[in-house]
Formats: C-alpha cells, sequence, structure tokens
C-alpha cells in the first residue's frame, strides 16, 4: 500500500502577509523587490509501503524542528534593537515580525500484517537544514568558495535504513535490523511445525525453516516491486524500499494525481501476492506431500494469500484502504473526504484485530487446537493481536493527519517567505550596508555589480561575527557565499516543488528572483524551516 507524507504553512514572520521591497539602489544596481502575495493551502508529498499492510502516507522522515531565530543581518552600526529575524515589517511599520511555533505531529506511522508492518508514515517534505555558515575570522569574515564552471550541487545522502541489498529499477532495498529478529522468530516456529511434520529432519528442520524465512521475505519484496514499478510508471519517485519487522515498506515521494492511478498503485501489490500463491500452489501439484519441498511451498502459498487477504482489507493504513480511498476521492471529488472514510475503518480494524484475532484462534477456526487455550499460547496470540493492532491504529491516523497537513502546503510561498534585501556594491562597508538596510527597513543584503547584476548572497552567520567597531572596515564582499544556479528561487514557487528546490542545494539563504530576473529578496532557509514547523502544528 502506499503512505503519503505533508508538508508546511508559510508564514513570513507576521499573520498577515509579508510585504517585501527593496531598498535604494546602488548605482547600477538591480530593481528592488515588490510586495509579496499571500499564500494559499497544498498537498505534500506521498510514499507506499506494502506487504502485509502499509501507511497511508511516507516517511519516517522526521519533520523538521525550528531552530532558533536567525541572526538578523540588519542589526544596527551603532545602537537599537535589530529587526526580527522571523519575519519583515512593512515600509513605516516599525514592528518586529514575530515567528510561528508548534511542535510538529510525530511524524512515525505504522501499518500491519501478518508479513509486514504497514510502512511508517512518510515524512512531509522537509525543507532543508540551513548549512551551517563556515567560520571566518573576526572582523574579517570568510568568502564562500563558488562551485568552479558552474558545477552543479553535490546530491543530498541517499536515505539509509540498514544493509543496502540492491537498486532493483534503480530504487535501493534496505534490509532493516528488525529483519533479523523477524526472521529468527520465523524461524524458531516455522522449525516446531516441521519437527511435527517432519521429525526425521532433526536440527537441520532449522536451515529448512530459515530458508522459508528468507523465501517469505523475498515474496514481500516482489510485492513491495509492483507497488514501485505503478509508481515509476506513473512518474512518481521512490524513494527507498524497507524489508523490517512484519513485512516492508515502498516509500513513493509524490502522490498519485488521480483516484484512478491511486487504485492501481494500491492494488497491484495485493494482486502479485495472489499471483505468487497460485505460482507456489502450481508448483506443489506435482510434489510429493510431506517432503520438504512439499512442506516449502505449501507454506509459501498460504502465507502469500494471507499477506494479499489482510492488505486488502479496506483501512488505512493497509492497500485495501488506500483502495477504499481512491473509491471515495472518485465519488466526491474530494481526496480528504476518501483519507477521512479510510482512515476511520481502519481504526474499526485494529479494535477488531485486537478483540477477534485471540477469539479466532482459541476457538480453532484458524487452525489451533481447541483443547488447549491458556498457556503460553494464549499470551502469543494476544501480544501478536496487539502489535497488529497499534499499527494499523497508529497508521490510520498518521495517514489522517499528514493528510490535513496536504491541506497546508501550498501556503508555503516563496513570495510571502522572503526577506526584503537591499542591493550593495562589492566595496560596500558593513556599516553603511546594514545602515541602507535599516532605512530601507530591509533584513537581507545582495551584493552586486556595477550593472546590478547579483554576484553574492551576505551571510548573516558572518555579519554576526564581526564586532561593531570593525564593521566600518569590512567591505561585505568578505560576508557574501557566491552565488550558484541551485541558489536562485523563482518568487513563484510554492508548496512541494519551494521544499524541493530548497532540498537540491542546501544552503542558508537563497536569491529570489522575479520572472523577468530582477531581485525580489532573500529567502532564509531557517524562516521556511519554523513556517514549516508551525503549519504541521497548525489543526485543519
Amino acid at each position: 500500500m502506499d503512505v503519503s507524507g505533508g508538508s508546511g504553512q508559510p508564514r513570513s514572520g507576521s499573520d498577515e502577509s509579508a510585504e517585501h521591497h527593496a531598498g535604494p539602489q546602488a548605482p547600477g544596481s538591480a530593481r528592488p523587490g515588490r510586495n509579496p502575495d499571500g499564500g494559499t493551502p497544498g498537498t505534500p508529498a506521498p510514499a507506499s509501503g506494502n506487504g502485509a499492510g502499509q501507511p497511508d502516507d511516507t516517511p519516517p522522515a522526521t519533520a523538521p524542528t525550528a531552530s532558533g531565530p536567525a541572526p538578523d543581518p540588519t542589526a544596527p552600526t551603532a545602537s537599537g534593537p535589530a529587526p526580527d529575524p522571523s519575519g519583515g515589517t512593512r515600509p513605516g511599520d516599525p514592528r518586529p515580525g514575530t515567528a510561528g511555533d508548534g511542535a510538529p505531529p510525530d511524524p512515525d506511522a505504522a501499518g500491519g500484517g501478518p508479513h509486514r508492518p504497514p510502512a511508517a508514515e512518510p515524512p512531509p517534505p522537509t525543507p532543508p537544514r540551513p548549512a551551517p555558515a563556515r567560520p571566518g575570522t573576526p572582523g574579517e569574515g570568510h568568502r564562500a568558495p563558488a562551485r568552479p564552471g558552474g558545477k552543479p550541487p553535490r546530491r543530498p545522502r541517499e536515505p539509509g535504513g540498514g544493509l543496502l541489498m540492491g537498486r532493483p529499477f534503480g530504487v535501493p532495498v534496505y534490509v532493516a535490523p528488525s529483519w533479523f529478529l523477524v526472521a529468527a522468530l520465523i524461524t524458531w516456529v516455522f522449525g516446531g511445525q516441521l519437527d511435527r511434520v517432519l521429525p526425521e529432519l532433526g536440527a537441520a528442520r532449522y536451515l529448512v525453516s530459515l530458508f522459508f524465512a528468507v523465501a517469505f521475505y523475498a515474496s514481500v519484496l516482489v510485492h513491495e516491486l509492483a507497488h514501485t514499478v505503478a509508481a515509476l510508471r506513473f512518474k512518481l519517485p521512490v524513494r527507498r524500499i524497507q524489508l523490517q519487522f512484519f513485512g516492508g515498506v515502498s516509500e513513493i515521494e509524490k502522490e498519485a494525481e488521480t483516484p484512478g492511478r491511486e487504485f492501481v498503485l494500491a492494488f497491484v501489490g495485493p494482486l502479485l501476492s495472489l499471483v505468487l500463491a497460485g505460482v507456489f500452489y502450481l508448483a506443489l501439484l506435482p510434489v510429493e506431500p510431506g517432503t520438504v519441498p512439499g512442506v516449502l511451498l505449501a507454506g509459501l502459498m498460504i502465507s502469500n494469500l494471507i499477506v494479499a487477504a489482510f492488505n486488502l482489507l479496506p483501512g488505512l493504513p493497509l492497500d485495501g484502504g488506500r483502495m477504499l480511498r481512491a473509491v471515495v476521492w472518485k465519488l466526491t471529488g474530494k481526496p480528504m473526504s476518501g483519507t477521512v472514510a479510510a482512515a476511520w475503518v481502519g481504526r474499526a480494524l485494529a479494535i477488531a484485530v485486537l478483540i477477534g484475532l485471540p477469539l479466532l484462534t482459541q476457538s480453532g477456526a484458524l487452525g489451533s487446537d481447541a483443547v488447549d487455550n491458556v498457556g503460553m499460547d494464549t499470551v502469543m496470540d494476544a501480544l501478536l493481536a496487539a502489535i497488529l493492532a497499534a499499527i494499523i491504529w497508529t497508521g490510520a491516523g498518521n495517514s489522517l493527519r499528514m493528510a490535513r497537513l496536504r491541506e497546508h502546503l501550498p501556503e508555503l510561498r516563496a513570495r510571502n517567505l522572503t526577506r526584503r534585501a537591499v542591493p550593495v556594491e562589492t566595496d560596500t562597508p558593513l556599516s553603511e550596508a546594514l545602515r541602507r538596510a535599516n532605512a530601507a527597513g530591509a533584513r537581507a543584503l545582495v551584493v552586486v555589480d556595477a550593472e546590478g547584476t547579483p554576484l553574492s548572497l551576505v551571510r548573516e552567520a558572518a555579519i554576526v561575527g564581526v564586532p561593531e567597531h570593525r564593521r566600518p572596515w569590512v567591505a561585505v564582499s568578505g560576508l557574501a557565499q557566491d552565488l550558484t544556479d541551485g541558489m536562485r528561487v523563482s518568487a513563484e514557487l510554492a508548496g512541494e516543488e519551494l521544499l524541493d528546490v530548497l532540498r537540491a542545494t542546501p544552503a542558508t539563504e537563497y536569491l529570489v528572483t522575479e520572472e523577468s530576473g530582477e531581485i525580489y529578496g532573500v529567502l532564509s532557509a531557517a524562516d521556511v524551516e519554523r513556517a514549516f514547523v508551525k503549519a504541521m502544528a497548525r489543526p485543519s
């Protein structure tokens, strides 16, 4: 099944839409930026996982945490408080903005099934942590070197998640440490079954049982690859596949655009498990019963049937829940309505599993001996039911929360979060640049050449490291970071698209420009992060 994440809403530091203007132009400098527009809500990136059940949304990526207020580059040169770094002030309005606060919701999600727990709720798209500024010498600052020849930015480090097993279809497959615990448990339990069926095996039964555990998880991997292939066919990027406790998860980074694609994306996993069950059944026909191959094939056939049946249950975070979501989405035209319906059905399923599974096993309906209804077997049945119920309940809740966050994603707009910027030439003293910024109500400095072409951005951290008495003797160019293509952001970017651009090139500040190429202002990664966390804490 699939899981999807959410993202946050923007705040430029105050509850009103921020207005950003560039300060007075330096000779030949670019035209100051204009007032920003307001933002609107949107949708997050999804991830999807399948097997015995997986969450409706992705991550176990973690939601960003707000870092403290960024140092203000426009701190007064002599006295007086520096403007609030959490947001800009309008021309003629001396009030500093206030930074958003609020704790992000728990990103962990789960789902469950006899073969695997549902994928953790994919983390909503997370804004990049501001790149740490390189320290400079007191009073001098440090210029960040430009990438030679426009070298593309370094790719972010690939997500881990355990032991890398391969890259089918270009998607990394990891085996989580928890898998080894489950493999040992399956080996022990299945070995006990083999001792009753094939007592002549002796200790070798555990080798046969270990082979079954590996073959079973290979079937789970096929289930996950079905989701992955479908996602790639729909041009949805897949972050990774992870085999873990109780099953596997495919983390799909985007959400399906239509209910039809959502349905197909969820259904292909259980379909492949049913196909595998049929393949094992056909392979079992010519094999003599009561032999090692016969027992293995029968076990794999039954386990794949259980995986398919469990995942088809119509509640999030299981695949059947995503199928139900797609149906309700199609009928109502609202993806949120589908998510709410499937999430509440998922919670009802969790309660049913918690109460019903122990009753079924004790009654013998699932093949257990009705004679021995007490003791260790009863405790194990109750524990298994509690684990599965917790996984389903948590996954359903996380899916619902991520869907609500998606409603706020488009509010994260570059135009709203951008700080006013003052263009200054390379040899401008820092004290003079800060005086111009304060006079214009700006909170960022852009270094330009004589023709007004942006060259670099003055780093806040570098300004803080320069004592006030040294600022008249330090040129802004010595505190600036040279611009690369990835540090130029369109003022029209919003939501997931904005977060993708920022993640591709981690930096502390970005130059925001109009479509015409004019300077609009400077976007601080810290401001985006605070706005994102604020949105995660905000109720729907």
